[in-house]
């Protein structure tokens, strides 16, 4: 089974993980160029990604049910609401996406980049 680390490590990755686990994020937006330099492919629904913790632990099991690659501007606010994390509206959404890809990752990013716009649902969890 393949794993999912959202967002970078430490606060920001606790974050995300607790808004999967309440079930308020069901989906997250990773640029196609990481795909290639990870030497990843993507994910497929109905494939099965054990999501990690900060430490490595397996916080919960997650079931893709869909995928869709595109251009940036052509994200969806549906998207964008679908990834739980409080954007008010699309601008808002490629703002933050925009400032943590570029600042964060120090990647370059324009209307053009490949987004790949992974859906979820929380199959599993390790406790349950």
């Amino acid at each position: 089974m393949r794993t999912l680390e959202l967002g970078s490590p430490g606060s920001l990755r606790d974050e995300l993980n607790a808004l999967v686990m309440t079930g308020a994020k069901t989906a997250t937006a990773t640029l196609l160029a990481e795909y290639a330099e990870e030497g990843e492919e993507r994910e497929f629904p109905g494939e099965r990604l054990a999501l990690l913790g900060n430490d490595g632990t397996v916080l919960a099991e997650l079931q893709v049910t869909h995928v869709m690659t595109v251009p940036f501007r052509e994200v969806p606010w549906a998207f964008g609401e679908a990834e739980g994390e409080g954007h008010t509206d699309l601008t808002h959404w490629r703002r933050a996406h925009i400032d943590y890809w570029q600042n964060v990752e120090g990647r370059t990013i324009d209307d053009a980049s490949p987004v790949v716009c992974m859906y979820f649902t929380r199959a599993i969890s390790p406790t349950a």
